[in-house]
């Protein structure tokens, strides 16, 4: 009776193995345990099958739906320097980013994205949507990526990763408008764990503007995580801003701009700090010339359960040559709460100074209060 039942669990395990796919989606562990046990099967052949059904998976068809939207509900107000409250003064609520996108791999080489950007303003009452990225991937190696299209910048993305509440705010360079999230152009990139690059030759218009030139504008960045938790990266920007146009030819100037970013993460907490100085961002095509820098730090902590601490602080100068003395103050403090995965609720307090502003119209002092969050699937 042992020997027949022994015959029986052999001709279960052959043919468990014959079919790797369906044993590597086996769900009861129990059984494999048991089959282990009895000496049917051993651990790795439990761990040959896994790996043949993980890489005859990575060869099928998939495609994968996304979506991430910012919103808040605060009150605002906002004041020129003399005092005067303007829009977008009052309490409101803002849809600032609605991101809808779609990712179709075709094999573990080739795939393709595309991903809308539609925001809505109260104090605007302006409603846009754009494609913000749209792209085919030949992934040849993980340090070797190719993206053509419209994709990601080397620097904004990476360092919204790396500080973790940009549904509360933009980052620093992307607050000030002083650099591009995405662009059209070619783009290669990699990673090997320790160190990651990103590489890209764009149009220079950003993404909502993807006009010509007659050259490319190049962005880069190197970044390294020489030991657990720390990233170091430094990027740099060089171009016309797609405004060396043929059909209207002015005499322009280059716009560059070199960044840098220290991280450092742990379970407990994380801090950080980003640098940037540039010159004729936004000037390319102007008789004038400029100059801009500045530095964000920030920072947070974990605290009881699902809940998190966090602060920030920027400082800039956003145009030393024109208005030398105007400077740019600004700072936010606010408490998370982590609500379940993809869904994040943040109060939260911002705080804008602007000094010596460039014109008496705009707007010198910000606050706002109220509830920020995000939800991604």
């Amino acid at each position: 009776m042992l020997s027949h039942q022994k015959k029986w669990l052999a001709l279960f395990g052959t043919l468990a193995l014959a079919a790797s796919a369906a044993f590597a989606q086996q769900t009861d562990s129990q059984l494999i345990d048991i089959l282990i046990k009895k000496g049917v099967i051993s651990a790795d052949d439990v761990k040959q099958a896994q790996a043949s059904e993980a890489k005859a998976s990575a060869n099928e068809p998939t495609t994968t739906i996304s979506g991430k939207i910012f919103f808040d509900f605060t009150n605002i107000e906002a004041k020129t320097a003399d005092g005067t409250k303007v829009n977008p003064s009052g309490f409101g609520t803002d849809v600032k980013r609605f991101y809808l996108g779609a990712t179709h791999t075709f094999n573990k080489v080739w795939s393709m994205n595309i991903n809308t950007d539609s925001g809505y303003s109260s104090g605007t009452g302006a409603v846009s949507t754009f494609i913000k990225t749209a792209y085919i991937q030949a992934k040849l190696d993980p340090m070797a990526i190719v993206q053509i299209g419209s994709a990601n910048m080397p620097w904004i993305p990476f360092v919204e990763d790396n500080y973790g509440f940009r549904y509360v705010e933009n980052t620093l360079t992307d607050r000030l408008h002083m650099a591009n999230s995405a662009d059209w152009g070619v783009h290669l990139l990699g990673s090997n764990g320790m160190v990651s690059y990103n590489v890209a030759a764009v149009n220079g218009g950003g993404y909502k503007n993807p006009g010509r030139s007659k050259s490319a504008d190049f962005e880069g960045r190197v970044s390294i995580e020489p030991v657990k938790g720390l990233t170091l990266a430094v990027g740099g920007y060089s171009g016309k801003q797609g405004k060396d146009s043929n059909t209207a030819p002015v005499s322009t100037h280059t716009a560059s701009r070199y960044s840098l970013l220290a991280v450092y993460t742990t379970k407990a907490y994380r801090l950080g700090a980003e640098y940037f100085s540039e010159d004729n961002w936004g000037y390319t095509a102007a008789s004038a010339t400029d100059k801009a820098d500045g530095y964000s730090v920030f920072g947070n902590v974990t605290l009881s359960g699902p809940f998190a601490a966090f602060a920030r602080y920027d400082e800039a100068k956003p145009s030393k040559t024109l208005f030398s003395s105007e400077k740019d103050k600004y700072f936010n403090v606010g408490v998370q709460y982590h609500a379940y995965k993809g869904v994040d609720l943040a109060l939260v307090y911002k705080n804008e100074r602007i000094d010596n502003p460039a014109s008496a119209s705009q707007v010198a002092k910000y606050d706002e209060i109220g509830l920020f969050g995000q939800i991604a699937f």
